[in-house]
């Protein structure tokens, strides 16, 4: 599990906090909008027993403190924040680990540049046509009205509302603890709530699209963990994925929704420690 304990680096767009937890090679850990770092704590507690797991809390709405108010939070603009991050705590031979939104940044990420890039595991998440999915599509449009942040935060108050939403994204559903960390930046900040407002208004599929036709040029190792019983993200994107990249291998994960590191913390891990151990240099 993670700790309370946490470090900040002063980037270009303002203060990223993150956890930096067990020695080993650099797994750095890349979550979604709406939520933070925590929702990979299990998946962390098992992996930092060989790995050295890097966990940052983006600027997508559950993160604390804001950024300043000319950040870049585009797309492209968070994705290059993952390279200054990496940069400023001088990690190398690092493994991407996306999830959701999370993993369409790792998508912009690898094809920005990969020179400290060792290898990139990608769980269920946005990709090609489906950044964002579909269903969810009106997040990139309802943004743009004056206050809709604010009445959303404010929709997502009730305990039952969060435990909902959860429900939609893991099956195991996502412990009331986490949801208080998820929740009570964009409730309590209105900066927070800006950010949050410039990433999703800036969100197209134009930028997955145009990276998927740079993955060819991607050879270091891909582990596709996709998740089957996904509410959101369909199978054959996954597929797809795993077709895309030279150097790539899928894993069907059963019994899990969205948030794979959720649903199967363990499946996860032991794929991610094989995967690792076998391909990825110390």
């Amino acid at each position: 599990m993670l700790g309370d304990e946490m470090g900040a680096v002063e980037l270009r767009a303002g203060a990223i906090r993150y956890r930096d937890v067990g020695s080993g090679p650099v797994l750095l850990f890349v979550h979604g909008v709406f939520v933070n770092g925590l929702l990979w704590g299990q998946v962390v507690g098992e992996l930092s027993k060989r790995f050295r797991c890097v966990v940052p809390d983006l600027p997508l709405g559950a993160h604390s403190p804001a950024m300043r108010a000319d950040a870049d939070l585009t797309p492209p603009g968070v994705a290059g924040m993952l390279h200054e991050f990496i940069a400023a705590l001088e990690l190398q031979d690092v493994t991407l680990i996306g999830n959701d939104t999370g993993g369409a940044l790792c998508q912009l990420a690898i094809v920005q540049r990969s020179e400290r890039i060792a290898g990139l595991v990608l769980t269920n998440c946005d990709a090609y046509e489906n950044f964002f999915a579909p269903s969810v599509r009106a997040f990139q449009y309802l943004p743009r009205i004056p206050g809709f942040i604010w009445l959303f935060a404010q929709m997502m108050r009730p305990r039952r509302a969060q435990r909902a939403l959860g429900l939609s994204l893991a099956r195991r559903g996502i412990d009331d603890a986490a949801l208080d960390a998820f929740f009570a930046p964009v409730l309590q900040d209105a900066n927070v709530r800006r950010d949050l407002r410039k990433f999703l208004i800036t969100v197209s599929n134009r930028y997955t699209l145009e990276a998927a036709k740079r993955f060819g040029s991607f050879e270091k190792p891909v582990l596709i963990a996709w998740g089957q019983q996904d509410l959101f993200f369909p199978r054959r994107d996954g597929e797809r994925l795993a077709k895309s990249f030279p150097n790539a291998q899928l894993e069907r994960i059963a019994e899990s929704r969205t948030f794979v590191p959720v649903d199967q913390p363990a499946m996860l891990a032991a794929l991610v420690t094989e995967f690792v151990g076998t391909k990825v240099p110390a």
